[in-house]
């Protein structure tokens, strides 16, 4: 039996360090993609390699990353992960060339890829089966907001430390040592929280030779009958939510919002995200998880639907906020699904393998989006979200009509 009270106080150390490194991250990443922007003379190409390098190459070492995480201890393997992170991003704070910026941002990403697969690997080993759902939903609740408050906070930082337009070079970088410094801190700050939180991160992986090498996770998850349809689910979802992302800044653009009307998108997307997460967490039990996981899906392509034929901007912005707000709900349905029926021995890997399903899907969806935009207006994005949607709604009912009982087990 572990102990409520110092489970739940571990929770919320690890639901914290991930909240403030993925603030810290999201910053520095945002303000490194303008400071490529203006340090080049204004060049996509350039940005477009950020991003790659910087978020999308994660996608690709995560088969490795996570299988790292049932390879080693967790603990110390968050805690040195965190460290390398923090030096990384100090080594970062210090170049001065386009070139040098995007190869040690690049090697800091593949340092830092470990973490969310693993980290979430550890919480079924925290608590009781019956605090499941309230863990996930902390968990969540601080990567949502650390996803929604890192970005905006990097741009801020860089409007107020780098002002002009442009930016003086010298100013850019200022601001980069700044922010950039400032997440190695919260990497420092997260160590240390992993390295006290109380319980045990692992659990004793003797045996199990059918778990072992880097594919298990993938095999694991392809060969259940709940797992792959989840996973093919998400696949299609989050390719449609590629094309979304795209269509954002045309989007707001339509209605004569302009860059205030992007970031508020983005903002009650977020933070409708934070309030699922957390409702996610107090209400959500094992019995509903499959029903909660299903109506999300759902319930993200009615909304997507709305602000594909709203002709008013605030319907377009409630419809936002809900879609967020149910995304966050079945997020956390989501987590207690795989953690429930993933053994300890293979879960990083499993968790990996979604990771790097959902950054591959996006990848496809941001390379495909936008030609379609174009050639069509924003609001096809959001059909094809809507759609996606749909799809990934009949993909995933029989593996949880298999999880409810309803459907003889294959």
């Amino acid at each position: 039996m572990i102990d409520p009270s110092a489970a739940r106080r571990s929770v919320r150390r690890v639901s914290f360090a991930r909240l403030i490194s993925l603030a810290g991250s999201g910053a520095a990443y945002a303000a490194l993609a303008f400071m490529m922007f203006t340090l080049t003379g204004g060049s996509s190409a350039w940005v477009s390699a950020t991003l790659l390098l910087t978020i999308g190459v994660q996608g690709f070492v995560q088969p490795v990353a996570s299988w790292l995480g049932d390879r080693f201890d967790r603990r110390r393997l968050l805690v040195t992960v965190d460290l390398c992170a923090a030096a990384g991003f100090c080594v970062l704070a210090f170049m001065r060339e386009p070139v040098w910026l995007l190869i040690v941002a690049c090697v800091t990403a593949v340092i830092e890829s470990p973490i969310w697969a693993v980290s979430s690997s550890v919480i079924p080993n925290l608590v009781d089966e019956g605090d499941l759902a309230w863990a996930n939903g902390q968990i969540a609740v601080g990567r949502n907001i650390g996803n929604l408050v890192g970005p905006l906070a990097g741009g801020t930082l860089v409007a107020l430390l780098a002002p002009g337009d442009p930016p003086t070079h010298d100013a850019l970088y200022r601001a980069g040592l700044i922010i950039f410094l400032a997440n190695a801190a919260s990497f420092a700050v997260s160590a240390w929280l992993m390295a006290t939180a109380p319980g045990r991160f692992s659990e004793d992986r003797r045996g199990g030779a059918e778990h072992q090498g880097i594919r298990a996770g993938a095999v694991f998850a392809l060969h259940d009958g709940v797992l792959r349809p989840v996973i093919l689910a998400w696949a299609v979802v989050l390719l449609g939510a590629g094309f979304i992302l795209v269509a954002e800044v045309a989007m707001a653009d339509l209605f004569g919002q302009g860059a205030f009307g992007y970031g508020l998108l983005t903002a009650l997307f977020g933070g409708g995200a934070v309030l699922g997460s957390y409702l996610g967490g107090r209400f959500l039990s094992t019995r509903r998880e499959p029903v909660a996981l299903l109506v999300s899906v759902a319930a993200t392509a009615v909304a997507f639907l709305l602000i594909a034929v709203s002709p008013w901007w605030p319907l377009v912005l409630v419809a936002m906020m809900a879609g967020g707000a149910v995304e966050g709900y079945g997020s956390v349905a989501e987590q207690g699904v795989f953690q429930r029926r993933t053994p300890d021995a293979v879960r990083s890997r499993v968790n990996g393998f979604v990771e790097t399903t959902v950054l591959v899907s996006l990848a496809v969806g941001f390379g495909m989006a936008g030609p379609v935009v174009d050639a069509f207006g924003p609001r096809s994005a959001y059909v094809i979200g809507a759609a996606g949607g749909l799809i990934g709604f009949l993909v995933m009912l029989p593996g949880m009509r298999l999880l409810l009982g309803r459907a003889p087990s294959d």
